[in-house]
Formats: C-alpha cells, structure tokens, sequence
C-alpha cells in the first residue's frame, strides 16, 4: 500500500511540472525559432531529467584547486664561530699534518680550543669569533704532494673576522688573496718560510688597517712597489727572496720601524730619501746588489740602532753625516768598497763605545781617525783586511794600490764632509741596549718580536 501511494505521488508530481510548461511556453505547438532557443530548450529537458532521476548523468562536482604551500622560513644564519669552524674543519681534510699541529681539530672539540686558533669578542656585541691564526712552525703541507693555497684559509667567504694570520714554516703556496683586504680588523700577515712565489703581492698591502707585513724566505720575484712605502706599516719583513731592481725613491715615505731587504737581488744605489724616514729604527739593507755611494742623508736617521749595508757593492768614503747618527749601536758597513780614512766623529757616538759594533772588514779603507784606535783595542771596531798601515790582518800593499788606481769618486764629494747636527754626538741619549730586531729574521723560523 505504502510503495502505491509513492508511485502514484511522483506520477503526479511529474504530470504537474509537464503540464506547467507546456502551457508556459508552448513547446507543443511552436517550433524553436532559433538555434539559441533550440539549445535552451534541450538545457530545460536535461534539467527535468535530472529532477526525475532519469537519463544523463548527474553533473560533476568541481574540484577544488590545491592551495600553494607556503615556502618553508629561511634557514637560520650561521655564527660567525660556526662559519670559521666549518672552514677550518675543511682545512683540515686538506693537508698532511706530519706533527699533528690540528689533532684536537675535531667534533668533539670547541672550537676556541683549536690549537693556535685565538677567539675574542666580535667588536660592538657579544658574538665570540675567531679572531686569530697562529700556525707558526705547524709544517702542514697539502694532501698527495698537491699544493696548499693561502685562499684555503684566506679566500672569499672564510673568516673575515681574523686580526692576524701567522703561518711561519709551513707549505703554503700560491698568491695572497684580495680578500683580506675587505677584512676590517686585519693587521697582522706573516706568510714566511713558506712556497709563495710570483711578483710582490700588491693585494696584501691595500689592507687598511694592516701593521705587520712579514714575507720573507718564500720565492716571490721582481720589483718592490714603491706603494709599500706609502702604506702606515711598522713592520716591512721580505728578505730572502728574489726581488730585483732598485728601491723606489719614495722609500723615505715609510713610517716603518723595522725593515728588512736583506739577501735579494736588488741594484742601484740606497735612495737619498732613506734619510727621511721618520720612524726608521732598524734596516737591513745586506746581501744585495747596491752599488754607488751612500747618501749623506742617512746621517739624519737621530733614531736608527741598526743600519747594515753589508756584502753589497757600495764604495766611496763614509760620510761625515754618520757622525750624527746619535742612537746607532750596530753600523755595519762591512764587505764593500769603501775607502778613505774612517771619520773621527763617528767613532766618538756613544752608543756605539757603549758595547756597540762597528764593523767595516773587507774593505779598502786607509786610515782611521784618532778616536778610532780604543774601539779598535776593545774590539768595537773591526777593520780586518783593509789597507791601513800598522795593523794586522790587512790587504796587501799591491791591492791595495791596484785599487786606488781606479776606484770611483763619488758625485759632489765635498757634501761627505758636511755634518748636519750640532754639538758632540757623544753628549747624546743614548738608544736602547736590547738585542736587535731585524737580525732575527735572518733565520728562517719564528720570528718572536
């Protein structure tokens, strides 16, 4: 009964709606008058089907399109103690480390705790960073004989925060990088006794704030820019290399304290503007090629201790001007060709009677000046294998005069007598007693200051 009366209600229901538009809109008895029409009369007769459940198929629910995920949050920043501790350990899968310099470079180590890695405070907050490398005397090398760059440790994007970088006797090749001069707190590159070869490298010295420049026992060739010496360096280390030519005419420039030129191949004369250096304490000038006279501004150096032009090609007399060398206490002079009579005012500076060292042996002076002959007792003064009548240990007669034959005469030879300070020397301040400086780099080693 129940299924009767539901097929007799949607008979009904069906009847009703056929009937409502057939009378609304006459589809029996007009035809479509147009293709539009036609098309909205088939939209209506798919509609009905669909409310009766009968023929089509029922229309699609839309699918809704996938939202965009949102991009994941940037990783965050690494410390800058993170940063250098990736670079070093990196370093490290580098090299051969025949003294195990870096063994506790490892995982489990802090990295302030590296072996001769110094962290500080980074400046104007508290992040620490590593503020130094010290692998003097570490004698790394590069793995299966390959070669070890300084850009390994120096290059783009390593650790910009160092203040110093000191590699003494290890294996380091290649040039400097450019890099260091973007580092804003580095003044401190010691690459000696190492592989570095090539022309001088410029780059290092464009560094703003660096002080200490130490290059010395490497393979570096050619000639020394004269914008070394408009840099504000206090140290200027590069001997033993292969540098050629002659030294800038700006040398004077130099506000360096210790400099050292000493065992290169460079020529020409000392520059007259040597004189003029305003902070020059101690200079070797040894075991080159100079040649010509010395220049009689040298005797305005009042703070020089050290100055040694030995084992060169030098020649002519001592100009009187050295008598004013008021804080000199290692002249060496030794191993050239000098000539003419020692000046007396220069034996009379009393920091070199004061256990100071006057060395002029092998060359062809011929006299001394009166006060001369008590350094020459006490062994201050050393005038072995000259031409001076009445010593010992001397050149022979015939050399001697051989040479006098034709040695050079020096230009304006009047100006070797000229003498710019007042008043004895002697009565002078006299300069510090301590070892010097710049004949320790004479070794290959570390340098200790």
């Amino acid at each position: 009964m129940e299924t009767t009366t539901k097929t007799i209600f949607s008979f009904f229901l069906l009847s009703s709606l056929l009937l409502h538009l057939y009378f609304s809109q006459g589809v029996a008895q007009e035809v479509a008058k147009s293709e539009s029409e036609a098309l909205g009369e088939a939209e209506k007769r798919e509609t009905l089907e669909i409310i009766i459940g009968g023929g089509g198929s029922p229309a699609p629910y839309p699918v809704p399109s996938p939202e965009t995920p949102c991009p994941p949050p940037p990783p965050k920043p690494l410390s800058r103690l993170e940063r250098a501790r990736r670079v070093l350990l990196n370093f490290k899968t580098l090299i051969l480390d025949p003294t195990c310099y870096t063994q506790n470079w490892n995982e489990n180590t802090d990295t302030c705790d590296f072996r001769g890695v110094r962290c500080a405070s980074y400046p104007n907050s508290e992040e620490r960073a590593v503020a130094g490398l010290d692998l003097n005397g570490a004698r790394v090398t590069g793995q299966n004989g390959c070669p070890l760059p300084v850009s390994s440790l120096l290059g783009v994007n390593q650790i910009p925060e160092l203040t110093f970088f000191h590699v003494n006797s290890n294996s380091f090749a290649g040039s400097v990088p450019t890099d260091i001069t973007k580092f804003p707190f580095f003044f401190e590159l010691d690459l000696s006794n190492n592989k570095i070869k090539g022309q001088f490298p410029i780059d290092a010295i464009t560094s703003k704030v660096l002080v200490f420049l130490d290059l010395r026992f490497n393979q570096l060739t050619g000639p020394i820019p004269p914008q070394l010496f408009l840099k504000d360096l206090d140290v200027i280390f590069i001997n033993n290399n292969q540098f050629t030519q002659c030294l800038p005419q700006n040398f004077g420039y130099t506000p360096a304290r210790y400099l050292t030129f000493a065992n290169n191949n460079l020529t020409g004369p000392i520059p007259k503007s040597v004189g003029y250096a305003p902070n020059l304490t101690e200079v070797l000038f040894l075991g080159n090629k100079f040649d010509g006279c010395l220049p009689v501004e040298i005797g305005n150096l009042k703070r020089a201790v050290v100055f040694d032009v030995s084992k060169n090609l030098l020649t002519g007399p001592i100009p009187h001007s050295f008598g004013c060398l008021k804080s000199i206490q290692y002249l060496n002079l030794a191993q050239n060709k000098f000539y003419g009579c020692v000046p007396d005012n220069v034996c009379q500076i009393s920091s070199l009677r004061n256990n100071g060292n006057l060395s002029l042996a092998d060359n062809y002076f011929n006299d001394v000046g009166p006060s001369c002959w008590s350094l020459i007792k006490s062994k201050v003064l050393d005038v072995s294998k000259n031409c001076i009548r009445g010593l010992p240990n001397q050149r022979s007669p015939y050399e001697c005069s051989q040479f006098y034959k034709r040695k050079t005469t020096c230009p304006n030879p009047s100006s070797f007598y000229y003498v710019p300070c007042r008043g004895n020397p002697s009565s002078e301040t006299t300069g510090s007693t301590s070892a010097p400086v710049t004949y320790k780099t004479l070794k290959p080693h570390r340098l200790r200051l």
